[in-house]
């Protein structure tokens, strides 16, 4: 089976601050998935390290709706980057029949039912990031980490 993973779970270093989050659960997956690594931050054209950068004024599916934005923590609008990651996610996702994707918990792209609420503050919200509420709205099962 193929699964799409977030980068960062599997050790590379595409997190904003320049880290990883290596998971030890997701690199055990290896044993019986095909792993399919993606940064959808990355993928969007954002540069590693880069400013932290949460979702406001609601949740991933409300930048889809153009409701809210991603801002970064020094006030630049990040939108149209963490988009165009979320749709490059999906790609690969389709490309390869994953009907299952791995992402990282708590991301502005990757959360899955939890994501920061857009203060700075470390406050958590419920919600899912952008790439998350793409591929959910596209059928595909999200599993954060």
């Amino acid at each position: 089976m193929k699964v799409v993973i977030s980068a960062c779970l599997l050790g590379v270093r595409c997190r904003y601050d320049g880290g990883h989050s290596r998971n030890e659960t997701a690199m055990n997956q290896t044993k019986t998935h095909q792993l399919i690594p993606v940064c959808p931050e990355e993928s969007g054209g954002l540069l590693t390290p880069r400013p932290p950068a949460e979702i406001v004024g609601g949740d991933g599916g409300a930048v889809l709706d153009g409701t809210a934005k991603v801002m970064t923590a020094n006030g630049t609008d990040v939108t149209a980057a963490y988009l165009k990651g979320a749709h490059h996610a999906l790609q690969v996702a389709q490309s390869h029949g994953a009907t299952h994707v791995i992402l990282k918990a708590r991301s502005p792209s990757c959360g899955c039912g939890d994501i920061y609420d857009g203060t700075f503050s470390g406050t958590l919200i419920s919600g899912d990031g952008v790439t998350t509420a793409l591929l959910k709205r596209h059928g595909i099962a999200v599993t954060a980490m």
